[in-house]
Protein backbone atom coordinates (compact mmCIF):
# COMPACT_ATOMS: atom_id res chain seq x y z
CA UNK A 1 0.00 0.00 0.00
CA UNK A 2 2.63 2.50 0.87
CA UNK A 3 4.82 1.66 -2.36
CA UNK A 4 1.75 2.24 -4.43
CA UNK A 5 1.53 5.67 -2.91
CA UNK A 6 4.99 6.12 -3.18
CA UNK A 7 4.75 5.52 -6.61
CA UNK A 8 2.11 7.92 -7.77
CA UNK A 9 3.62 10.29 -5.80
CA UNK A 10 6.77 10.56 -7.61
CA UNK A 11 4.62 10.17 -11.09
CA UNK A 12 2.88 13.19 -10.04
CA UNK A 13 6.22 15.00 -8.82
CA UNK A 14 8.01 14.04 -12.74
CA UNK A 15 5.14 15.16 -14.62
CA UNK A 16 4.58 18.48 -12.67
CA UNK A 17 8.25 18.74 -13.15
CA UNK A 18 7.83 18.00 -17.25
CA UNK A 19 5.45 20.54 -17.60
CA UNK A 20 7.26 23.33 -15.59
CA UNK A 21 10.39 22.58 -17.99
CA UNK A 22 8.07 22.52 -20.93
CA UNK A 23 6.92 25.95 -20.40
CA UNK A 24 9.77 27.50 -19.66
CA UNK A 25 11.81 30.37 -22.27
CA UNK A 26 14.50 29.56 -24.17
CA UNK A 27 16.28 26.83 -26.31
CA UNK A 28 19.67 25.40 -26.98
CA UNK A 29 21.58 26.20 -29.71
CA UNK A 30 24.63 23.90 -31.02
CA UNK A 31 27.54 25.20 -33.43
CA UNK A 32 30.39 22.90 -35.39
CA UNK A 33 32.14 24.62 -38.23
CA UNK A 34 29.37 24.65 -40.58
CA UNK A 35 27.00 22.87 -38.56
CA UNK A 36 24.21 24.61 -36.98
CA UNK A 37 21.67 23.53 -34.29
CA UNK A 38 18.92 24.81 -32.20
CA UNK A 39 16.33 23.05 -30.31
CA UNK A 40 14.17 23.97 -27.36
CA UNK A 41 14.71 23.03 -23.81
CA UNK A 42 12.76 19.64 -23.81
CA UNK A 43 14.08 18.34 -27.32
CA UNK A 44 17.19 18.70 -26.41
CA UNK A 45 16.77 17.00 -23.35
CA UNK A 46 15.27 14.13 -24.87
CA UNK A 47 17.55 13.81 -27.83
CA UNK A 48 20.34 13.60 -24.80
CA UNK A 49 18.80 11.15 -23.45
CA UNK A 50 17.98 8.84 -26.29
CA UNK A 51 21.90 9.45 -27.69
CA UNK A 52 22.67 7.91 -24.13
CA UNK A 53 20.29 5.06 -24.32
CA UNK A 54 21.45 4.26 -27.92
CA UNK A 55 25.02 4.18 -26.31
CA UNK A 56 24.28 1.57 -23.75
CA UNK A 57 22.30 -0.56 -25.87
CA UNK A 58 25.22 -0.78 -28.66
CA UNK A 59 27.94 -1.78 -25.80
CA UNK A 60 25.93 -3.86 -24.03
CA UNK A 61 25.51 -5.85 -27.82
CA UNK A 62 29.17 -5.26 -28.06
CA UNK A 63 30.05 -6.86 -24.97
CA UNK A 64 27.46 -10.01 -25.26
CA UNK A 65 29.08 -10.54 -29.02
CA UNK A 66 32.74 -10.35 -27.03
CA UNK A 67 31.58 -12.88 -24.49
CA UNK A 68 29.86 -15.24 -26.04
CA UNK A 69 32.47 -17.71 -26.75
CA UNK A 70 33.58 -17.77 -23.50
CA UNK A 71 30.21 -18.43 -22.07
CA UNK A 72 29.39 -21.16 -24.66
CA UNK A 73 33.26 -22.43 -23.31
CA UNK A 74 32.30 -22.30 -19.60
CA UNK A 75 29.02 -24.08 -20.02
CA UNK A 76 30.52 -26.96 -21.71
CA UNK A 77 32.98 -26.98 -18.77
CA UNK A 78 30.31 -26.74 -16.19
CA UNK A 79 28.32 -29.75 -18.18
CA UNK A 80 31.49 -31.89 -18.29
CA UNK A 81 32.21 -31.11 -14.65
CA UNK A 82 28.79 -31.57 -13.31
CA UNK A 83 28.47 -34.88 -15.65
CA UNK A 84 31.72 -35.82 -14.07
CA UNK A 85 30.93 -35.24 -10.73
CA UNK A 86 27.84 -37.37 -11.24
CA UNK A 87 29.80 -40.21 -12.57
CA UNK A 88 31.62 -39.83 -9.23
CA UNK A 89 28.68 -40.31 -7.38
CA UNK A 90 27.56 -43.35 -9.15
CA UNK A 91 31.38 -44.63 -8.99
CA UNK A 92 31.45 -44.38 -5.29
CA UNK A 93 28.32 -46.40 -4.27
CA UNK A 94 29.70 -48.60 -7.12
CA UNK A 95 32.41 -49.09 -4.68
CA UNK A 96 30.02 -49.48 -1.58
CA UNK A 97 28.17 -51.57 -2.90
CA UNK A 98 31.14 -53.94 -4.50
CA UNK A 99 30.38 -54.02 -7.88
CA UNK A 100 33.69 -53.88 -9.37
CA UNK A 101 32.85 -53.85 -12.70
CA UNK A 102 31.05 -50.38 -12.64
CA UNK A 103 33.45 -48.60 -10.30
CA UNK A 104 36.18 -49.63 -12.77
CA UNK A 105 34.24 -47.56 -15.60
CA UNK A 106 33.24 -44.78 -13.51
CA UNK A 107 36.83 -44.39 -11.87
CA UNK A 108 38.19 -44.37 -15.71
CA UNK A 109 35.09 -41.86 -17.03
CA UNK A 110 35.79 -39.77 -14.13
CA UNK A 111 39.64 -39.40 -15.05
CA UNK A 112 38.87 -38.41 -18.80
CA UNK A 113 36.31 -36.12 -17.51
CA UNK A 114 37.57 -34.48 -14.06
CA UNK A 115 41.39 -35.69 -13.84
CA UNK A 116 42.17 -33.09 -11.31
CA UNK A 117 38.94 -33.56 -9.21
CA UNK A 118 40.22 -35.59 -5.47
CA UNK A 119 37.86 -37.55 -5.51
CA UNK A 120 38.46 -38.80 -8.99
CA UNK A 121 42.16 -40.20 -7.05
CA UNK A 122 39.68 -41.37 -4.72
CA UNK A 123 37.39 -43.45 -6.26
CA UNK A 124 40.75 -44.68 -8.88
CA UNK A 125 41.92 -45.74 -5.71
CA UNK A 126 38.90 -47.44 -4.13
CA UNK A 127 38.27 -49.49 -7.43
CA UNK A 128 42.13 -50.67 -7.18
CA UNK A 129 41.87 -51.78 -3.65
CA UNK A 130 38.29 -53.30 -4.32
CA UNK A 131 40.08 -55.40 -6.77
CA UNK A 132 42.71 -56.60 -5.34
CA UNK A 133 45.32 -54.26 -7.28
CA UNK A 134 47.67 -52.95 -5.05
CA UNK A 135 49.89 -51.35 -7.22
CA UNK A 136 47.22 -49.18 -9.39
CA UNK A 137 45.80 -47.93 -5.42
CA UNK A 138 49.30 -47.06 -4.33
CA UNK A 139 49.56 -44.87 -7.63
CA UNK A 140 46.07 -43.36 -7.11
CA UNK A 141 47.09 -42.63 -3.09
CA UNK A 142 50.49 -41.05 -4.28
CA UNK A 143 48.69 -38.69 -6.85
CA UNK A 144 46.77 -37.51 -3.91
CA UNK A 145 49.71 -37.04 -1.66
CA UNK A 146 51.02 -34.29 -4.32
CA UNK A 147 47.72 -31.80 -3.48
CA UNK A 148 47.16 -30.48 -0.26
CA UNK A 149 43.72 -30.99 0.61
CA UNK A 150 43.88 -34.71 -0.29
CA UNK A 151 47.51 -35.47 0.75
CA UNK A 152 46.26 -36.66 4.58
CA UNK A 153 44.17 -39.16 3.20
CA UNK A 154 46.96 -40.72 0.55
CA UNK A 155 49.05 -40.85 3.31
CA UNK A 156 46.82 -43.03 5.02
CA UNK A 157 46.14 -45.02 2.29
CA UNK A 158 49.78 -45.70 1.30
CA UNK A 159 49.71 -46.65 4.97
CA UNK A 160 47.28 -49.12 4.97
CA UNK A 161 48.79 -50.57 1.18
CA UNK A 162 52.31 -50.96 3.42
CA UNK A 163 50.50 -52.75 6.25
CA UNK A 164 49.17 -55.03 3.31
CA UNK A 165 52.20 -55.68 2.17
CA UNK A 166 53.64 -56.73 5.35
CA UNK A 167 56.18 -53.89 5.18
CA UNK A 168 56.01 -52.28 8.48
CA UNK A 169 58.87 -49.59 7.88
CA UNK A 170 57.14 -47.93 5.23
CA UNK A 171 53.67 -48.01 6.67
CA UNK A 172 55.18 -46.33 10.21
CA UNK A 173 56.81 -43.92 7.30
CA UNK A 174 53.87 -42.62 6.19
CA UNK A 175 52.07 -42.65 9.51
CA UNK A 176 54.50 -40.42 10.80
CA UNK A 177 54.53 -38.25 7.86
CA UNK A 178 50.83 -37.66 8.24
CA UNK A 179 51.22 -37.03 12.09
CA UNK A 180 53.94 -34.40 11.50
CA UNK A 181 51.31 -32.67 9.03
CA UNK A 182 48.11 -32.71 11.39
CA UNK A 183 47.69 -34.75 15.12
CA UNK A 184 44.76 -36.80 12.95
CA UNK A 185 44.17 -39.79 15.75
CA UNK A 186 44.40 -43.05 12.67
CA UNK A 187 48.56 -41.58 12.66
CA UNK A 188 48.93 -41.60 16.21
CA UNK A 189 47.56 -44.59 16.99
CA UNK A 190 49.87 -46.08 14.11
CA UNK A 191 52.88 -44.75 15.80
CA UNK A 192 52.02 -46.10 18.61
CA UNK A 193 51.23 -49.50 17.35
CA UNK A 194 54.08 -49.55 15.35
CA UNK A 195 56.17 -49.15 18.94
CA UNK A 196 54.23 -51.81 20.60
CA UNK A 197 54.61 -53.82 17.72
CA UNK A 198 58.60 -53.84 18.12
CA UNK A 199 58.41 -53.94 21.69
CA UNK A 200 59.55 -50.64 22.04
CA UNK A 201 57.64 -49.55 25.08
CA UNK A 202 59.36 -46.06 25.78
CA UNK A 203 58.80 -44.70 22.48
CA UNK A 204 54.87 -46.01 22.63
CA UNK A 205 54.57 -43.86 25.89
CA UNK A 206 56.13 -40.94 23.65
CA UNK A 207 53.71 -41.41 21.44
CA UNK A 208 50.56 -41.43 23.87
CA UNK A 209 51.93 -38.25 25.51
CA UNK A 210 52.30 -36.31 21.77
CA UNK A 211 48.70 -37.75 20.83
CA UNK A 212 47.19 -36.43 24.17
CA UNK A 213 49.60 -33.19 23.88
CA UNK A 214 48.16 -32.47 20.26
CA UNK A 215 44.43 -33.79 21.98
CA UNK A 216 44.57 -36.22 19.04
CA UNK A 217 43.19 -38.61 22.15
CA UNK A 218 41.62 -37.45 25.32
CA UNK A 219 42.84 -37.55 28.49
CA UNK A 220 40.97 -40.78 29.40
CA UNK A 221 42.32 -42.83 26.04
CA UNK A 222 45.34 -41.86 27.45
CA UNK A 223 45.03 -43.27 30.58
CA UNK A 224 44.13 -46.10 29.17
CA UNK A 225 47.16 -46.48 26.99
CA UNK A 226 49.49 -45.25 30.18
CA UNK A 227 48.00 -48.09 32.17
CA UNK A 228 48.42 -50.82 29.51
CA UNK A 229 52.59 -49.49 28.44
CA UNK A 230 53.18 -49.87 32.30
CA UNK A 231 51.80 -53.29 32.66
CA UNK A 232 53.81 -54.13 29.39
CA UNK A 233 57.20 -53.17 30.96
CA UNK A 234 55.79 -54.34 34.26
CA UNK A 235 55.83 -58.17 32.98
CA UNK A 236 59.25 -57.67 31.20
CA UNK A 237 60.52 -56.78 34.45
CA UNK A 238 58.80 -58.57 36.42
CA UNK A 239 61.54 -61.85 36.60
CA UNK A 240 65.05 -59.64 36.64
CA UNK A 241 63.28 -56.19 38.37
CA UNK A 242 60.40 -57.24 40.86
CA UNK A 243 61.15 -53.83 42.16
CA UNK A 244 60.30 -51.80 39.29
CA UNK A 245 57.76 -54.07 38.16
CA UNK A 246 55.78 -53.37 41.20
CA UNK A 247 56.43 -49.73 40.97
CA UNK A 248 54.82 -49.88 37.32
CA UNK A 249 51.98 -51.94 37.96
CA UNK A 250 51.04 -49.79 40.77
CA UNK A 251 51.02 -46.83 38.58
CA UNK A 252 49.05 -48.97 35.99
CA UNK A 253 46.40 -49.51 38.89
CA UNK A 254 46.34 -45.37 39.45
CA UNK A 255 45.46 -44.96 35.83
CA UNK A 256 43.17 -47.74 35.96
CA UNK A 257 41.59 -49.10 38.94
CA UNK A 258 40.93 -52.71 39.33
CA UNK A 259 43.02 -53.33 35.79
CA UNK A 260 43.61 -57.45 36.53
CA UNK A 261 46.67 -57.78 34.02
CA UNK A 262 47.70 -55.05 36.41
CA UNK A 263 46.95 -56.39 40.18
CA UNK A 264 48.17 -59.95 39.13
CA UNK A 265 51.86 -58.24 38.02
CA UNK A 266 51.38 -56.04 41.37
CA UNK A 267 50.93 -59.80 43.71
CA UNK A 268 53.14 -61.17 42.09
CA UNK A 269 55.71 -59.32 42.85
CA UNK A 270 54.69 -58.59 46.78
CA UNK A 271 54.79 -62.05 47.14
CA UNK A 272 58.32 -62.37 45.32
CA UNK A 273 59.36 -59.54 48.18
CA UNK A 274 57.57 -62.14 50.91
CA UNK A 275 55.00 -59.39 51.41
CA UNK A 276 51.99 -62.04 51.09
CA UNK A 277 49.69 -59.70 53.46
CA UNK A 278 50.29 -56.46 51.34
CA UNK A 279 49.33 -59.21 48.07
CA UNK A 280 46.10 -60.42 50.04
CA UNK A 281 45.12 -56.83 51.08
CA UNK A 282 45.50 -55.74 47.29
CA UNK A 283 43.46 -58.75 45.70
CA UNK A 284 40.50 -57.97 48.33
CA UNK A 285 40.82 -54.13 47.76
CA UNK A 286 39.86 -55.23 43.71
CA UNK A 287 37.82 -58.21 43.73
CA UNK A 288 34.84 -56.25 45.54
CA UNK A 289 34.35 -54.69 41.66
CA UNK A 290 36.58 -56.71 39.38
CA UNK A 291 37.00 -60.01 40.30
CA UNK A 292 39.00 -62.11 38.12
CA UNK A 293 40.03 -65.85 37.97
CA UNK A 294 44.06 -65.59 37.52
CA UNK A 295 44.05 -63.31 41.18
CA UNK A 296 42.01 -66.05 42.37
CA UNK A 297 44.62 -68.42 41.86
CA UNK A 298 47.35 -65.94 42.93
CA UNK A 299 45.21 -65.16 46.35
CA UNK A 300 45.24 -68.74 46.80
CA UNK A 301 49.24 -69.18 45.91
CA UNK A 302 50.06 -66.81 48.74
CA UNK A 303 48.30 -68.78 51.21
CA UNK A 304 50.05 -71.64 50.63
CA UNK A 305 51.48 -71.85 53.60
CA UNK A 306 48.25 -72.06 55.58
CA UNK A 307 46.45 -75.47 56.02
CA UNK A 308 43.76 -76.46 53.40
CA UNK A 309 41.09 -75.19 56.18
CA UNK A 310 42.72 -71.58 56.60
CA UNK A 311 42.65 -70.71 53.31
CA UNK A 312 39.11 -72.25 52.93
CA UNK A 313 38.17 -69.51 55.77
CA UNK A 314 40.06 -66.69 53.84
CA UNK A 315 39.07 -67.73 50.43
CA UNK A 316 35.02 -67.44 52.27
CA UNK A 317 35.88 -64.03 53.38
CA UNK A 318 36.63 -62.85 49.90
CA UNK A 319 34.20 -64.23 48.28
CA UNK A 320 31.65 -62.41 50.47
CA UNK A 321 33.08 -59.45 48.61
CA UNK A 322 31.51 -60.57 45.56
CA UNK A 323 29.03 -63.32 46.57
CA UNK A 324 27.16 -63.38 43.25
CA UNK A 325 29.87 -63.15 40.92
CA UNK A 326 30.73 -66.61 39.09
CA UNK A 327 34.26 -66.35 39.81
CA UNK A 328 33.60 -66.11 43.51
CA UNK A 329 31.80 -69.24 43.45
CA UNK A 330 34.37 -71.39 41.14
CA UNK A 331 37.37 -70.12 43.57
CA UNK A 332 35.30 -70.98 46.86
CA UNK A 333 34.02 -74.55 45.25
CA UNK A 334 38.18 -75.10 44.35
CA UNK A 335 39.44 -74.60 48.09
CA UNK A 336 36.64 -76.38 49.55
CA UNK A 337 37.94 -79.54 47.02
CA UNK A 338 41.25 -79.15 48.45
CA UNK A 339 39.53 -78.73 52.16
CA UNK A 340 37.69 -82.07 51.46
CA UNK A 341 34.61 -80.36 52.42
CA UNK A 342 32.22 -81.42 49.64
CA UNK A 343 28.93 -79.82 51.29
CA UNK A 344 30.57 -76.12 50.95
CA UNK A 345 32.13 -76.63 47.14
CA UNK A 346 28.65 -77.85 46.38
CA UNK A 347 26.71 -74.88 48.22
CA UNK A 348 29.19 -72.78 46.15
CA UNK A 349 28.05 -74.02 42.70
CA UNK A 350 24.82 -74.84 43.52
CA UNK A 351 23.64 -71.89 42.22
CA UNK A 352 25.24 -72.29 38.63
CA UNK A 353 24.52 -75.93 38.03
CA UNK A 354 20.67 -75.52 39.03
CA UNK A 355 18.11 -77.38 37.52
CA UNK A 356 17.50 -74.69 34.12
CA UNK A 357 21.06 -73.01 34.18
CA UNK A 358 23.79 -73.35 31.68
CA UNK A 359 26.69 -74.28 33.90
CA UNK A 360 30.71 -73.42 32.09
CA UNK A 361 33.04 -76.40 31.52
CA UNK A 362 34.61 -75.50 34.56
CA UNK A 363 31.83 -75.66 36.77
CA UNK A 364 30.58 -78.87 35.03
CA UNK A 365 34.36 -80.91 36.02
CA UNK A 366 34.33 -79.11 39.35
CA UNK A 367 31.04 -81.07 40.26
CA UNK A 368 32.43 -84.43 38.22
CA UNK A 369 35.39 -83.99 40.67
CA UNK A 370 32.93 -83.34 44.14
CA UNK A 371 30.62 -86.41 42.84
CA UNK A 372 34.52 -88.89 42.47
CA UNK A 373 35.42 -86.94 46.15
CA UNK A 374 32.22 -88.12 47.48
CA UNK A 375 31.12 -91.26 45.75
CA UNK A 376 34.12 -92.20 44.04
CA UNK A 377 33.67 -93.05 40.34
CA UNK A 378 29.86 -93.31 39.24
CA UNK A 379 27.49 -92.24 36.80
CA UNK A 380 27.10 -88.63 38.08
CA UNK A 381 30.97 -88.07 37.70
CA UNK A 382 30.85 -89.60 34.12
CA UNK A 383 27.41 -87.56 33.39
CA UNK A 384 29.03 -84.19 34.11
CA UNK A 385 32.76 -84.80 32.36
CA UNK A 386 30.35 -85.44 29.48
CA UNK A 387 28.24 -81.96 30.01
CA UNK A 388 31.67 -80.59 30.38
CA UNK A 389 32.19 -81.46 26.83
CA UNK A 390 28.81 -79.64 25.48
CA UNK A 391 29.14 -76.90 28.10
CA UNK A 392 29.61 -73.28 27.25
CA UNK A 393 33.44 -72.30 27.19
CA UNK A 394 34.72 -69.96 30.13
CA UNK A 395 35.73 -66.38 29.84
CA UNK A 396 39.11 -65.93 28.51
CA UNK A 397 41.09 -62.66 27.38
CA UNK A 398 39.81 -62.36 23.87
CA UNK A 399 41.06 -60.07 20.93
CA UNK A 400 40.25 -60.56 17.39
CA UNK A 401 38.63 -63.53 17.43
CA UNK A 402 41.96 -64.79 18.93
CA UNK A 403 41.68 -66.44 22.81
CA UNK A 404 44.45 -66.42 25.28
CA UNK A 405 44.79 -67.81 28.82
CA UNK A 406 46.92 -64.71 29.94
CA UNK A 407 46.83 -61.05 29.37
CA UNK A 408 48.59 -59.32 26.51
CA UNK A 409 48.87 -56.06 25.51
CA UNK A 410 48.17 -56.05 21.73
CA UNK A 411 46.11 -58.43 19.61
CA UNK A 412 48.72 -60.64 18.14
CA UNK A 413 45.88 -60.82 15.24
CA UNK A 414 46.28 -57.08 14.06
CA UNK A 415 48.61 -55.38 16.64
CA UNK A 416 46.39 -53.41 18.28
CA UNK A 417 46.82 -51.98 21.78
CA UNK A 418 44.72 -52.70 24.61
CA UNK A 419 42.51 -54.97 22.33
CA UNK A 420 42.02 -57.90 24.57
CA UNK A 421 38.55 -58.23 26.52
CA UNK A 422 37.75 -61.04 29.19
CA UNK A 423 34.51 -62.84 27.89
CA UNK A 424 33.59 -66.36 26.62
CA UNK A 425 34.76 -67.12 23.21
CA UNK A 426 33.38 -68.73 20.42
CA UNK A 427 34.03 -72.37 20.01
CA UNK A 428 35.96 -71.84 16.63
CA UNK A 429 38.24 -69.71 18.55
CA UNK A 430 41.83 -70.48 18.15
CA UNK A 431 43.81 -70.35 22.18
CA UNK A 432 47.56 -68.78 22.19
CA UNK A 433 49.57 -68.41 24.99
CA UNK A 434 49.41 -71.51 26.24
CA UNK A 435 52.00 -71.17 28.53
CA UNK A 436 52.36 -69.83 31.91
CA UNK A 437 53.47 -66.59 31.44
CA UNK A 438 53.45 -64.99 27.90
CA UNK A 439 56.73 -64.14 25.88
CA UNK A 440 56.03 -60.53 24.94
CA UNK A 441 58.59 -60.20 22.79
CA UNK A 442 58.44 -62.61 20.59
CA UNK A 443 54.56 -62.63 20.56
CA UNK A 444 54.58 -59.19 19.72
CA UNK A 445 57.22 -59.16 16.97
CA UNK A 446 55.55 -62.14 15.02
CA UNK A 447 52.39 -60.42 14.69
CA UNK A 448 51.53 -60.34 10.93
CA UNK A 449 50.14 -56.47 9.24
CA UNK A 450 46.51 -55.27 9.33
CA UNK A 451 43.94 -55.96 6.31
CA UNK A 452 41.92 -52.82 6.88
CA UNK A 453 40.42 -50.82 3.80
CA UNK A 454 39.51 -47.73 3.14
CA UNK A 455 36.92 -48.98 0.10
CA UNK A 456 34.75 -50.71 2.63
CA UNK A 457 33.75 -54.35 1.97
CA UNK A 458 34.75 -56.56 -0.36
CA UNK A 459 33.18 -59.52 -1.86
Amino acid sequence: MWFLLIFILGLAIAAFGLEWLIQQPGGITLEFGRWHMEASLPVAIAGLLLTVATIIVLWAIIVAVWRLPGRVIGDSRERRRARGLDVLSQGLVAVGSGDLAKARKAAKLAQKLVPEEPLTHMLTAQAAQLGGDQLAAAKAFHKMTLQPDTKLLGLRGLHIEAKRRSDPEAAHHFAKTAHDLAPVPWAGAAILEHHAVQGDWEKARESVEASLLAKAIDLETAQKHRAVIETALAMEKERDHPHDALHLARQALKRRPGFPPAAAVATRALIRHNDVKQALKLIESIWGKHPHPELGALYLDALSGESNSGRLARVEKLARLAPNAPESRLLLAQAALSARDFVKARDALAPMTASGQNPTALACLLMAEIEEGENGASGPVREWLARASRAPRDPVWLADNVASKHWLPISPATGRLDAFEWKAPPDSTPLVAEESQPALASTVRAIPGETLEIAGPTP
